[in-house]
């Protein structure tokens, strides 16, 4: 991912202490971090989307043996935000757990994390179509979408531009066209209006940007905050191919 092109100044990107970009979504100052989740300094509020709790879990049920470990890791990632933060709030947007009985198949270690999660902090679960019915023994808010600091976040995107809208739901990763090849990773993406935060789940996948559910989702050509080790990278539409 070296000598790609800047981009363009309306975006205004500028590198945080983190590795992050710090930008506007309609006027209001957000970073997009290494962890893909997003942060709100001036509101003390982690954001943070699809972490599909429980998906190894689910599969195991249905034949599919996974390693059983990615609630734990997403959970640790998630942790290590907490305490390099000290967010006075956390948004988790939508498709928290993979399905409706993930919370029953949660290990009691990290049921005990999701708690303490909500100790000294609020703790907002935006329900998604995975997890429709939010928590039912977890501590925390449910709500189908909220409003804070002048964006609306809510787990699925809306047809056509939007403005003010933070979401999840299409899991979006790029693959970023440079000299010697290309590399596809997770992504935020985002014309400064809207923004879709990459999926968080250990386990959880990536979508294309340039696949055909990010049509018409922006009122000009995206830009991608593509998650490296230790850095955010701004990538213009014209360096991401498809798959």
């Amino acid at each position: 991912m070296n000598a790609v092109t800047p981009p363009p100044a309306p975006y205004a990107f500028v590198a945080s202490d983190c590795g992050g970009l710090r930008m506007s979504v309609r006027g209001t100052p957000v970073v997009m971090r290494c962890s893909g989740a997003l942060w709100l300094e001036a509101e003390r509020t982690l954001v943070v989307a699809d972490l599909h709790l429980e998906k190894g879990s689910s599969y195991a049920a249905r034949g599919q043996m996974l390693p059983p470990y990615d609630t734990r890791e997403t959970l640790r990632r998630l942790e290590a935000e907490v305490a390099d933060l000290a967010p006075s709030a956390v948004i988790l947007l939508g498709d928290t757990f993979h399905d409706r009985r993930s919370e029953d198949r949660l290990a009691s270690d990290d049921a005990e994390k999701l708690r303490t999660l909500a100790t000294g902090r609020r703790l907002v679960w935006v329900v998604g179509n995975h997890d429709a019915d939010g928590p039912q023994a977890l501590p925390g808010e449910v709500a189908d979408e909220l409003t804070l600091a002048g964006l609306t976040f809510r787990h699925e995107p809306q047809a056509g531009p939007q403005t003010g809208e933070v979401a999840g739901h299409l899991h979006p990763a790029a693959r970023v066209k440079a000299p010697r090849g290309t590399v596809r990773r997770y992504c935020f993406i985002t014309d400064g209006q809207r923004l879709i935060l990459p999926a968080f789940g250990a386990y959880a996948g990536g979508l294309n940007v340039r696949d055909a559910a990010f049509a018409g989702m922006f009122g000009r050509q995206p830009l991608a905050g593509v998650l490296g080790p230790s850095r955010v990278r701004a990538i213009g539409w014209r360096q991401l191919v498809g798959d």
